[in-house]
């Protein structure tokens, strides 16, 4: 009921809305509205409150709520349903749970903080509250447990379209990382529950060093990490990027879901790739080897030439790669 007050403060923001009108409207206590524009006033929203007049909201939060996302939506069913959280361990371990739970596919999961954020093969992961933005996307695909990577591309592709449409030329280094002169602002990591046959659900977790400021990264992490804040010596609309990502996602997903290609999202990644034609390293379990990077195939695996010439298509998972004296360029 918080957020329908909210809601009709929104539609016309010009002029104040009396406590009688949304009383009517809403069906509740005038009591009740109080109450209602108190708590939107704890969250952060600037209310102006006349006992003659009545409400008129005058701004409202940088927060990443379904509220503030929606106008910048335009999705049929990702992001329909987003549930927010004002600090949590890890977007992707609730992402999981509810799923386990039932929860519906598209539905996204965005917190303002992670504490206890991961990355691809358990790296720790930077999310400072209001700064950067931490989300989980449930999806719940018709597919054979293989190809559950293959949204791990997508992923990216919609992030590279993402960036552009707010002038941010951005690269990816194969499979799950989102470079911006050279240095990390995001990151995507996706986990799968399923059967030998069938896929119970897949998270793709996204994290972007959005609005982060130098001092909010460790001095280890400030030669291969940044933020489009750096990068842009602006703060960036968390909320549009969302949105914006969302859109983007969901565009390419439903080729995915519905013909099981990639084709459009492997184009995007081709032709804004950081890794071909470079000279990397390929490290496994087993160690690690130089390579060429000779291509990226339909299927989103990478094909390199080791000093041998030998050759091997590459599959995302227990493997990383690395530029051979710097993060990647």
């Amino acid at each position: 009921m918080k957020y329908k007050v909210l809601h009709l403060l929104k539609e016309d923001n010009s002029k104040f809305l009396s406590g009688q009108l949304i009383s009517e409207k809403l069906g509740v206590s005038r009591t009740s509205i109080w109450k209602y524009i108190k708590s939107l006033k704890e969250e952060g929203y600037r209310i102006d409150s006349s006992s003659k007049k009545g409400y008129k909201l005058i701004s409202s939060p940088d927060i990443l709520t379904f509220e503030e996302i929606n106008p910048y939506l335009n999705t049929n069913y990702i992001g329909r349903k987003i549930i927010h959280f004002e600090s949590i361990t890890s977007t992707n371990d609730m992402a999981k749970d509810l799923s386990e739970k039932g929860e519906d596919d598209g539905a996204v999961v965005i917190s303002e903080e992670q504490v206890g954020g991961k990355g691809r093969l358990g790296r720790s992961w930077c999310s400072p509250k209001y700064k950067g933005i931490s989300m989980s996307l449930i999806l719940r695909p018709n597919i054979n447990p293989m190809e559950a990577s293959k949204t791990t591309q997508i992923a990216a592709a919609a992030m590279i379209e993402s960036f552009r449409e707010f002038n941010i030329n951005s690269t990816v280094k194969w499979p799950n990382d989102i470079i911006v002169n050279g240095k990390k602002v995001c990151g995507i990591l996706t986990e799968m529950s399923g059967e030998l046959n069938r896929v119970n659900y897949i998270i793709v977790g996204v994290g972007i060093n959005a609005n982060l400021d130098k001092d909010d990264f460790s001095r280890d992490l400030l030669d291969k990490a940044t933020s489009i804040k750096i990068e842009t010596k602006n703060s960036i609309n968390r909320k549009a990027l969302v949105g914006t990502f969302l859109n983007k996602f969901e565009r390419l997903y439903k080729e995915f879901r519905e013909e099981g290609k990639i084709d459009l999202s492997i184009k995007i990644c081709k032709d804004n790739s950081a890794v071909i034609g470079k000279d990397i390293k390929v490290i496994k379990n087993t160690g690690e080897r130089r390579a060429k990077v000779l291509d990226l195939d339909k299927e989103g695996k990478l094909l390199v030439q080791y000093e041998d010439d030998s050759r091997e298509r590459l599959i995302s998972g227990e493997i990383s790669i690395r530029g051979l004296n710097e993060y990647i360029k």
